[in-house]
């Protein structure tokens, strides 16, 4: 039985009621249990038609529709999925396949079929995220056994067959252009019905390999407005809502509520190529000056966590390996210009960069922002132009391990070194990192290179965010994933 949760005040229920008039009409299941189909509000709609080879990926995996030949759990451990085993020799991983397991279609998950899969993602125009830089091949052993191939040695080989960007897919999802996931899929929901960008619908798939799932169906609706979806979960028109925005928390029944940390920092990158951050004296200046707590209590009202470090409460083992890191002592700033950039696109950063403008300068510093959307900002940072930068940053990509980001931020050849680091301290411990099978070796030699980074001060790590996830107090069993891959599952169900 559905239990409406409270109503909105009446001016904005009316608002929110024009917003999702007809959004969540349900579809009558088709299973043999009469049970309620779950009903979820998302916020971003499909951008390339679901296609798994895009971001809508991660759609198709928080609808546990698609499946990947590995998981993993929560350190970032890759796991058994279609793949019950897996060894490495070499540049090569061998892969054993899990029998018994079909497609929504009705074929068998064959080897044949995780080549087809995986060939079509490692030679997409782009290339699924997972896969830029690294050259892939995957050959059939026999019925039952891939080979994947790197042309470097690659310990995070298991990691990154994980990203829901290389699910195995049936060989109908390949027949055109574009790859259809309609159908084709191997979970215990199979995507039945995508109408554009408004909604889809996947009905239970009674032959799954893993159980069979406690409810009938899932019916999705995207809502991009953060009110609307609030409003939704309100009004008892939707039973999970992903990413309800902070200002609507507070008018939220705390119990419909979760708060989910997420591998995302918000982090002030100071320039030290140039201008006076160049001088670390001024970085660590800078560095004592913010009051982080200020900022999350001010601007995100409690709903984030104050930042130790650049990794946070999303990766629970980082804590327990951080040591104290010694820094340089701070100089007196004297009246020194800097400019701090950010971005629009994020609502919080402005407010953010103008909490930071005046703890700066009370500090001694003078302080001029710019702040614009970020397609027109990205450049600039990059190139220098800013003597800091703020940024809300994933810290992990799709392998679920942290060392890429480290790398691509803060080596001396870093793809996205906006803070124009050059230290051969950070470049060794960036590379051993990198280059340190998974593990508990490998985290520490993560944290390590994280502490490398922080010694600098190029990077001030400021908060980490969360999500929030409205539940409907009659659902049980929804995930509350931080890498946003697990969402409805094979025990979600509407009491």
């Amino acid at each position: 039985m559905r239990v409406p949760a409270r109503l909105l005040p009446f001016p904005a229920a009316l608002a929110a009621s024009a917003l999702l008039t007809g959004c969540f009409a349900t579809t009558e299941a088709t299973g043999t249990d009469a049970g309620e189909r779950v009903r979820v509000a998302m916020m971003q709609p499909p951008r390339s038609g679901l296609s798994p080879l895009s971001d809508d990926a991660f759609k198709l995996s928080r609808w546990s529709t698609a499946e990947t030949l590995v998981k993993l759990d929560a350190d970032g451990d890759a796991r058994p999925a279609l793949a019950t085993e897996w060894k490495q020799s070499g540049r090569s991983w061998t892969f054993t396949l899990r029998e018994g397991v079909t497609f929504h279609d009705g074929t068998e998950l064959t080897a044949e079929a995780v080549v087809r899969s995986l060939t079509r993602a490692a030679g997409a125009s782009p290339k699924p995220r997972i896969l830029d830089g690294v050259e892939l091949t995957v050959e059939a052993m026999d019925a039952a056994t891939v080979t994947v191939t790197t042309a470097e040695e690659d310990p995070l080989v298991p990691q990154r067959l994980s990203s829901p960007q290389l699910s195995i897919l049936a060989a109908k999802a390949y027949r055109g252009k574009t790859v259809n996931p309609v159908g084709a899929g191997t979970g215990p929901f199979e995507l039945t019905r995508v109408n554009g960008t408004s909604s889809a619908a996947l009905d239970r798939y009674e032959d799954y390999w893993g159980g069979t799932a406690k409810a009938p169906g899932i019916d999705v609706t995207f809502v991009p407005d953060g009110t609307a979806r609030a409003a939704a979960l309100r009004s008892g028109e939707a039973d999970i809502v992903e990413a309800v925005p902070v200002s609507q928390a507070a008018l939220l029944d705390e119990d419909l509520i979760t708060e989910v940390p997420m591998p995302r920092t918000n982090t002030l990158y100071l320039n030290t190529e140039k201008g006076a951050f160049e001088d670390p004296a001024l970085r660590a200046a800078a560095r004592e000056a913010i009051d982080a707590e200020s900022i999350v209590k001010g601007v995100y009202e409690g709903r984030a966590d104050v930042a130790e470090g650049l990794l946070g409460p999303a990766l629970p083992w980082a804590s327990g390996l951080r040591e104290p890191v010694r820094r340089a002592k701070a100089g007196d700033p004297d009246g020194r210009t800097i400019t701090i950039g950010t971005f629009t696109d994020r609502a919080e950063l402005p407010e953010v960069a103008a909490a930071l403008q005046q703890q700066l300068q009370k500090a001694g510093f003078r302080v001029k922002l710019e702040v614009r959307e970020y397609a027109n900002i990205e450049s600039d940072a990059l190139a220098g132009a800013f003597d800091a930068f703020i940024l809300s940053r994933a810290t992990v990509l799709d392998s679920g391990d942290p060392a890429a980001y480290l790398y691509s931020d803060f080596a001396s050849d870093g793809s996205f070194n906006i803070s124009q680091l050059a230290a051969p301290a950070v470049d060794k411990a960036l590379h051993k990192a990198g280059a340190t099978p998974t593990g508990d070796t490998r985290r520490q030699a993560v944290i390590d290179a994280e502490a490398a980074v922080l010694a600098t001060d190029a990077a001030v790590p400021m908060l980490h965010e969360r999500v929030i996830q409205g539940d409907a107090a009659d659902v049980v069993g929804a995930a509350h994933d931080p890498r946003e891959r697990e969402l409805v599952t094979l025990d979600t169900h509407v009491k």
